[in-house]
């Protein structure tokens, strides 16, 4: 009888937890499809020019504007959508034409206007689109986790003013086609009118400086030649100074230029020295870095900072680490900054290579969170770089899966940085030849340089190039939550030892190489199966779980009973 109400008070609570739990899981409304999907509205027309002009009012924390949209039609289509968040206002839409501009008519519905032509467009055809809007845009809470504009002073009394809004949106500040999948072909130009006395720094090169006569301002005007995802494209302005430097690298001379606070200047002269060594360390692994045409910058912002394409936003504080602090608790984070290399990194995983979907954005999070080690072993050794992979272990929760849902604006679960970065050494160890894992990498980014993927789409390549059908591999570590235990099991009488993976999803056949003292095992161990292979008990002694779990992220465990077999 205790044990009945036992029981029945568990499921009770289990049931009370469920249901919890659904009511805690986010329903996504039309909204949320809207702006994570490719609707019909989005389909028709193809991205290949944004144009943008933004004159923020520092008094009032206002901006107005106008963005040229450049599109090619795809197919027939009398109704555009247009992204633009709340409380922004689109004032008017008008169909540029040489013979005769058009006004459009439009309508709002939330954080998208749909705007609307008399006619289908030729298929094939160029078109431009000039919006103008105004408004208050939304003010960034805890950039740039929770982004928007951050409207700030320097230490000096200065406006210190930036963008950041990966995630939330660029339509969170100037209309546009809100989604990865579509960037523009032939880049962006981004003009952005300041006060005299300060400056913008944007993406790409700057083209020209305008001064405005009789208003004590000037217009910054950027431009970058090739393509970009919305969240790259950024406002950054401050009473800057700068200083420049050439890398030669892959591509050629690489310029680089630096820009910060003027009381931060002698500071930034050294801190930034390692923006080079970390330039070297990823064209070796990656390749070349990927937008030679628009130059590297690192700008200083008041916020931690942003993988802006070309225009890398910095706030670390001129310290290694991150704010000082190292995230793998090995010590090994502390001989780098972090912004720097993370935000860096993300010019080869995420600007070069984009998730089409947001759902997959561990394409960017795991990959630069994996050139942390990367770095790491570039300047202290392939040890430090284990062991540094290793200590980002604590970070992850595997509270939920690392791919998200696709179509409504959902990314997965944070494991993404860390947990994508684990699977990434995991396969790594598992391929047991760098050789063949750099030219994976680098080959990756030549196979989708300046493209949108799938996450598919990456684990296959890897699969292929690899020679090996990693997708059990992947589904267990993106769409699953358990870590995959090793059993190991050894035979003294018959000098085998005896192996299996549980905790794990069905068909999860991840392989392994084990070292001895004296040699290398390779094994492919299959779930709850056991497999052996021969293996002296010197040798077996020599297996330490601790060095294996270093390699793979894996939970190793040693049966003493033999009597499952």
């Amino acid at each position: 009888m205790q044990k009945k109400i036992i029981v029945l008070g568990l499921t009770i609570i289990l049931s009370i937890a469920n249901s919890y739990a659904q009511k805690a899981e986010k329903v996504f409304t039309r909204a949320d499809t809207l702006r994570g999907s490719i609707g019909a509205e989005r389909a028709w027309w193809n991205i290949t020019f944004y144009d943008v002009h933004v004159t923020p009012n520092i008094l009032t924390k206002t901006i107005k504007g106008f963005v040229d949209i450049s599109y090619q039609v795809l197919k027939k289509g009398k109704r555009m959508q247009i992204d633009l968040q709340q409380p922004l206002v689109l004032d008017s839409a008008i169909d540029l034409k040489k013979e005769q501009s058009i006004n459009l008519n439009f309508e709002r519905e939330g954080n998208v206007f749909w705007i609307y032509f008399a006619k289908n467009s030729k298929i094939g055809e160029e078109k431009t689109i000039r919006l103008y809007y105004q408004g208050i845009p939304q003010e960034a809470k805890n950039p740039p986790w929770d982004g928007g504009v951050t409207w700030s002073k320097d230490s000096l009394g200065n406006s210190f003013i930036s963008t950041s809004c990966q995630g939330l949106g660029a339509s969170i500040w100037w209309p546009c086609k809100d989604h990865q999948s579509d960037e523009p072909e032939h880049g962006a130009r981004v003009s952005i009118t300041t006060p005299d006395s300060l400056m913008d720094v944007s993406n790409g090169h700057l083209t020209s400086i305008i001064d405005l006569p009789n208003t004590h301002q000037k217009t910054w005007i950027w431009e970058v030649k090739n393509p970009i995802n919305n969240y790259s494209i950024s406002m950054n302005i401050a009473k800057y100074v700068s200083f420049s430097d050439t890398l030669m690298g892959e591509g050629g001379v690489l310029p680089l230029n630096f820009y910060v606070l003027p009381y931060h200047l002698e500071k930034a002269t050294i801190q930034f020295q390692q923006a080079k060594s970390m330039l070297h360390c990823f064209e070796f692994w990656l390749g070349k870095y990927p937008f030679y045409e628009d130059g590297y910058k690192l700008v200083e912002v008041p916020y931690l900072g942003m993988e802006h394409q070309s225009a890398v936003t910095y706030g670390n504080k001129f310290k290694n680490g991150y704010l000082g602090r190292d995230l793998s608790g090995t010590g090994w984070g502390l001989k780098w900054d972090f912004i720097i290399v993370h935000e860096s990194g993300h010019e080869w995983f995420g600007n070069n290579i984009t998730s089409n979907d947001i759902a997959d954005m561990w394409i960017h999070e795991g990959f630069t969170n994996f050139t942390e080690t990367l770095y790491t072993q570039w300047l202290s050794g392939k040890q430090a770089g284990y062991e540094y992979n290793f200590g980002i272990r604590k970070n992850i929760n595997n509270r939920s899966t690392i791919i998200g849902k696709y179509g409504v604006n959902a990314e997965g679960g944070n494991d993404m940085y860390y947990k994508g970065s684990n699977l990434i050494q995991t396969i790594r160890n598992s391929v047991d030849d760098d050789s063949l894992f750099r030219k994976t990498l680098r080959e990756m980014q030549t196979m989708f340089f300046h493209k949108t993927v799938m996450s598919t789409e990456i684990e296959a390549f890897i699969s292929k190039s690899a020679g090996f059908n990693y997708s059990f591999v992947f589904d267990q570590y993106l769409r699953n939550t358990n870590i995959p235990v090793l059993e190991l099991s050894y035979q003294k009488e018959q000098r085998k030892l005896y192996y299996r993976w549980t905790n794990c999803i069905d068909g999860f056949d991840l392989p392994l190489i084990l070292r001895t003292d004296k040699d290398k095992k390779k094994i492919l161990p299959k779930k709850n199966n056991w497999n052996s292979i021969d293996i002296t008990e010197e040798e077996a002694g020599f297996l330490n779980p601790a060095a294996i779990e270093l390699k793979y992220y894996i939970k190793v465990k040693k049966l003493v009973s033999t009597d499952t077999l």
